[in-house]
């Protein structure tokens, strides 16, 4: 294989000494490189990759000297890879979770050069839902329409599956200092390949459960997660929108959340005075209130309109 045609799989590892050893072995021989971030783990999972790595010469161990994430190990790996010089990265867990036969079906898309990022996607198929617990299912769906606005990618489902693929071209315009280390990481890379303009597609794949430790906390995610999308989605807006360009969508933007601001602020004096006096507003008050909340409100769709139908996508080279 040509050195610029060369591919890596990269695997973070934190207590997964159980499944590592497994996940190793079923990883496809056209794979040239096998990078393994031990991210401090204290079941010294990155050791037991190192004896893989004696009959396995594929193998890499990246040790990390304090646990810094899944991002962090993953923006690790992916330093290593670069390093590698490799034209496709496989990223996917050490627990198990993941069918390594899906490898191949992930780096098409990229290799036909119809995608620059590919994901796994638990939702396409429905005989892929009978494994997936019910909170989990409810959860994901939640959490992929809040992805969806905060990342620009409104055709695509599961966006916290970490089992992805992405092109070296791509991955080299990231600066990786601004990626999220933790448990957000896969929604941060959805957010920053938007505004790169990369194209991802999603590939069906079922999911797999067993007796893996999770170190993800409910608790974590339902006051970490909020926060981050909101401030991913400010940074996506500001720099799709007037940034890098400026269109309609930043036109109606500008326009409707101004006017829909100032009628519900308005609107909110206005009643909380008329009660507060016993004051009865007149028809021209109200009015001055909801007619820019309605002309607001048409604004915003508008320019959700546009960002759906701004969804990056590949050209036909005859085109």
């Amino acid at each position: 294989m040509a050195e610029a045609e060369k591919t890596a799989v990269v695997i973070p590892s934190y207590k997964v000494a159980k499944h590592i050893e497994n996940v190793l072995a079923g990883i496809p021989g056209f794979i040239d490189y096998i990078i393994v971030v031990d991210d401090k783990c204290p079941q010294n999972s990155g050791e037991i990759a190192e004896k893989a790595a004696k009959k396995d010469p594929r193998i890499h161990v990246v040790f990390h000297e304090k646990n810094s994430g899944v991002g962090g190990a993953v923006i690790s790996g992916y330093k290593k890879a670069l390093e590698l010089k490799v034209a496709y990265i496989i990223k996917m867990d050490g627990d198990g979770q993941m069918d390594p036969t899906f490898i191949e079906k992930l780096l098409q898309p990229l290799k036909k050069n119809k995608a620059d990022y590919t994901k796994g996607n638990r939702f396409k198929e429905p005989a892929y839902l009978k494994n997936m617990p019910r909170i989990r299912l409810f959860g994901n769906s939640i959490l992929s329409f809040l992805l969806k606005v905060c990342s620009g990618y409104w055709n695509v489902m599961d966006p916290t599956n970490g089992f992805t693929a992405i092109r070296g071209d791509m991955l080299r315009k990231f600066n990786f200092e601004k990626l999220s280390k933790r448990y957000f990481f896969e929604s941060d890379m959805l957010v920053h390949l938007n505004i790169y303009n990369g194209v991802v597609k999603d590939i069906p794949m079922p999911a797999i459960y067993g007796d893996e430790e999770s170190s993800l906390r409910i608790g974590n995610i339902l006051l970490r997660f909020p926060f981050q999308l909101k401030h991913r989605f400010i940074k996506r807006i500001l720099y799709k929108y007037f940034f890098f360009d400026f269109n309609m969508g930043s036109v109606y933007t500008l326009v409707g959340l101004p006017l829909f601001f100032f009628g519900s602020i308005f609107g909110i004096y206005r009643w909380i005075y008329g009660v507060m006096h016993d004051e009865v507003n007149s028809t021209g008050t109200v009015m001055l209130a909801i007619l820019p909340i309605i002309l607001g409100i048409q604004f915003i769709l508008q320019a959700i309109q546009i960002d759906i139908n701004s969804v990056p996508e590949k050209k036909d080279e005859d085109e």
